[in-house]
């Protein structure tokens, strides 16, 4: 996506986002890309309809800061919650190091106890990344993010596709447990499945509609990257930037969307709808 160089942020004046500036370009960018370029289009919008620079961002499950970093470097404020201390511990290792420890704060806590930890309504965006697929009660975790943006604000919601495993045991020749998810209704493809529980795009657009939110954007992720050879992208010359771009131009295409890795859904508040 973009160039990981960057001039240095003043302390006093927050880093203005550009299009496609984190993260770097990588294997890792495969499975972010997509996410970050909707999410910093979401927070220049926010930016230029509250007037303020800095936003307030909460990013639940947000672990070890992979988003909550580059955010921070754009110049918001992010609080990450999580429920383990290593994590937080490595974000805020990570935060020191990219020098915004200042505008990075970790809490330790969960979706369920979230406003045990956090101000409710505090919020301008809190992303739910990779949290869904954990929680007893995925409605319930979705209330509880939901209840923690402003008036005005903006959910990025990021869950594991259902269509993506099942493609993905097809393809590796495992048939039975590529049935097992279709039919399951978690979604699993078996008791070592790692994953607790996976989504279909309506699911996803169901919850976030239940909880209060408008629908802004649905985008299919990691459409290609877990399918394509690793050999491939890392020796052909042009390879990693051919697949982002083709990453890309499937996202927002609905028929993609039932065989994508991850799901991500933009739900914006109906105050953020008006200004």
């Amino acid at each position: 996506m973009s160039d990981p160089m960057r001039p240095p942020v003043s302390p006093h004046r927050p880093q203005t986002a550009s299009p496609r500036s984190e993260p770097s370009r990588s294997r890792a960018a495969l499975r972010t890309a997509v996410v970050w370029d909707v999410l910093q289009d979401a927070l220049d919008r926010r930016v230029k309809a509250t007037g303020r620079q800095a936003l307030d961002v909460l990013d639940t499950g947000g672990g070890s800061g992979n988003f909550a970093v580059p955010v921070a470097r754009l110049g918001h404020r992010v609080t990450v919650v999580d429920p383990s201390p290593n994590a937080l511990f490595a974000l805020e290792r990570r935060a020191a190091e990219a020098d915004v420890a200042d505008r990075v704060r970790g809490v330790q806590g969960d979706a369920h106890g979230l406003f045990d930890v956090v101000e409710r309504g505090g919020y301008d965006v809190v992303l739910c990344h990779g949290v869904l697929e954990y929680v007893d009660d995925p409605a319930e975790g979705i209330r509880n993010v939901v209840a923690a943006l402003r008036a005005e604000g903006v959910l990025s919601l990021l869950a594991a596709g259902l269509g993506g495993a099942v493609l993905a045991r097809a393809l590796a020749g495992h048939f039975t447990e590529a049935r097992q998810a279709l039919g399951d209704p978690d979604g699993r493809w078996g008791t070592g499945d790692p994953v607790p529980r996976r989504f279909t795009a309506e699911q996803l657009t169901g919850l976030v509609e239940a909880a209060g939110l408008r629908i802004g954007a649905v985008h299919g992720v990691r459409v290609f990257a877990d399918l394509v050879p690793g050999v491939l992208v890392d020796t052909e010359p042009g390879a990693m930037e051919a697949l982002l771009k083709l990453e890309a131009a499937a996202a927002e295409l609905a028929a993609f969307h039932s065989v994508a890795t991850q799901l991500h859904v933009l739900g914006e508040t109906r105050g953020a709808q008006e200004t």
